[in-house]
């Protein structure tokens, strides 16, 4: 397959592989939505489960925990295992789950089936952004990442929500076994549309610590976590926020927060190959203004949706800018071990940011809340600031394929093995 067509003088690059890269989109919206989902349906499952409602609330938890543990060693593991085997591996653990916890009544068994979830879940967000820049040339990398991860912002603003609207009409269960259904389907499709690629050969493995500490690794980690410490203490107490400000709807403010982190995916896709880094930047400045007027004006409902739609177009770009400015410094041959440090980072952040807003708002008060998330927005803006030389640099493929960066570790390798595929499918 070329990578690009030559018309009057003019280098046309070739049409993404879109069938490919929305079974993985949609791969991601799925574990999402299996994630999220109980946190909808509380009042129902409770008493199916003869437990109370903050216990199915651990059904979150224990899925975040199990993801967070698993991350980082299923990774290493599997690293030598053929692509595709291991994503359709990881679609029939979510298939399993969803299964077990459509038809359990117990609630043990359905914790269990959680943790399988919460498993296959770390093992998925391991491998989605470097399987996308994979399949697509160097230079539209950013915008195959960015097609890969909308399925997070979508089912954030329409499968959660659609999905307690299932629950409704049909019950809890239904909505599990539907998540099961889907993902068996994007078995056959993976297997149908999206390449294989092979495992990394023992001689050629870096190690994990290396990988950890490449150039701007650590800067990318870091930017990670203070953003998702400063996004959470604000985020997972919206609600009595809200009710302070004299807003009692808080499924109002999360649908213009979901509605807008489409525009804002939807931009990051059009600039994130040009203008990674200013549009970070920008996404990072904008998330602490947001915080600085909510402090500000924290009694002016007003005031609250309109930073919350600010706020939903700032953070839904930002880990597409993320992720590609970490596959870019790890180079794609060692991004599945970059990206599941990263999916470790980013649950420590939601599990931080979800404490320390607790503490904060039963000490201070949820009027306290965005002072609290604000420093934490800047020293993530602060961190992409100085990573100028290799975590976010100002100009990413031009400079690194001329040499005027250093090339990520086994780029050039993962360059020729992807020229060779070209050759035999072309």
């Amino acid at each position: 397959m070329s990578t690009a067509s030559v018309s009057k003088g003019t280098v046309v690059p070739a049409p993404l592989p879109w069938s490919g890269l929305l079974a993985l989109s949609t791969a991601a919206f799925t574990a999402v939505v299996t994630e999220l989902l109980p946190a909808g349906l509380l009042p129902r499952m409770a008493p199916a489960l003869g437990v109370s409602e903050s216990r199915v609330g651990f059904l979150v938890t224990g899925y975040a925990v199990a993801s967070f543990a698993a991350a980082i060693p299923v990774t290493a593991l599997l690293r030598g295992l053929p692509r595709r085997p291991v994503l359709m591996g990881a679609l029939l653990g979510f298939a399993l789950s969803n299964v077990v916890v459509a038809l359990s009544s117990s609630y043990g068994v359905t914790f269990a089936a959680r943790l399988v979830a919460g498993v296959t879940g770390g093992t998925l967000w391991a491998m989605l952004a470097g399987y996308a820049a994979r399949m697509v040339p160097a230079e539209r990398r950013g915008r195959a990442i960015a097609v890969v991860l909308a399925g997070i912002t979508l089912a954030l603003s329409l499968g959660v929500p659609a999905g307690t609207a299932l629950a409704r009409l049909a019950g809890w269960r239904a909505a599990f076994g539907l998540l099961a259904g889907v993902a068996v389907l994007l078995v056959g499709w993976v297997r149908w549309r999206v390449p294989d690629f092979p495992g990394e050969e023992r001689g050629t493995r870096v190690p994990l610590a290396r990988v950890a500490l490449l150039p701007g690794i650590p800067v990318i980690l870091s930017v990670t976590f203070f953003l998702l410490l400063g996004h959470q203490v604000m985020y997972t107490y919206v609600a009595p926020f809200a009710a302070q400000a004299g807003f009692g709807r808080t499924d109002v403010v999360l649908l213009v927060f979901g509605a807008s982190t489409v525009a804002g995916i939807w931009a990051t896709g059009l600039l994130v190959d040009r203008r990674l880094r200013g549009t970070l930047l920008a996404a990072l400045a904008l998330c602490a203004a947001v915080m600085l007027a909510l402090g500000r004006y924290a009694g002016a409902p007003a005031a609250l949706l309109v930073s919350a739609a600010l706020w939903g177009v700032a953070f839904g770009g930002a880990p597409t800018l993320i992720q590609t400015a970490l596959v870019d410094a790890s180079g794609p041959a060692a991004s599945d071990v970059a990206t599941s440090l990263q999916t470790t980072v980013y649950n420590a952040g939601i599990a931080g940011g979800s404490l320390a807003g607790g503490v904060v708002l039963e000490g201070a008060g949820a009027g306290a809340l965005p002072w609290t998330a604000l420093p934490l927005m800047g020293l993530a803006l602060t961190a992409v600031a100085v990573g100028r030389r290799h975590a976010f640099p100002p100009a990413r493929l031009p400079y690194v394929r001329s040499g005027a960066l250093p090339v990520p570790p086994y780029a050039e390798v993962e360059d020729r093995s992807e020229d060779e595929e070209s050759r035999r499918s072309c």
